[in-house]
Formats: C-alpha cells, structure tokens, sequence
C-alpha cells in the first residue's frame, strides 16, 4: 500500500509509480494496464485513476483506445 504525500494529489502519485513501473521494466513495452486492478491495488475512486491515466497519456508513456483499454507506449522500448 502506498503512503501517500498530502502535499501531492493522489492521482499525481499514482501516475507516479506506474511511470516509474513503466521506466524500470516492471511494465514493459505493450502491456496492458487495468484501471480496475489499480483502482483496487490503491484503493482509489476510479476517476482518480483516470486522472492518472490521462497523466501518462499527455505524458506519451501510454496509449488508449475506447473499449480495448490503455497499454504501454511501445515508443517505450526504444527509450531505454
């Protein structure tokens, strides 16, 4: 469970990690990310969830297509 930073919104911080999941190959290139399972793995209200997403997504690091879901960037495998 994380700890959370009360001067950073949660959304922020989960972004956070899974940026950084995404950065150290724990989420390597095309792998599916579920809202719901990271909505449960921080016991957080979706929309804190989406938030994070469309971080990661202004961010190039994922991409998501309405009804199939998020994944990583496959961009992500030539940046490392």
């Amino acid at each position: 469970m994380i700890e959370w930073d009360p001067r950073l919104y949660k959304w922020e911080q989960i972004a956070g990690v899974v940026a950084e999941r995404i950065k150290d190959g724990t989420y390597p290139p095309l792998t599916l990310i579920s809202e719901v399972k990271l909505q449960e793995e921080f016991d957080v209200a979706r929309v804190t969830v989406r938030k994070a997403m469309e971080s990661l997504r202004e961010q190039g690091l994922i991409t998501t297509k309405p009804g199939k879901g998020s994944i990583v960037s496959p961009s992500e495998a030539t940046d490392r």
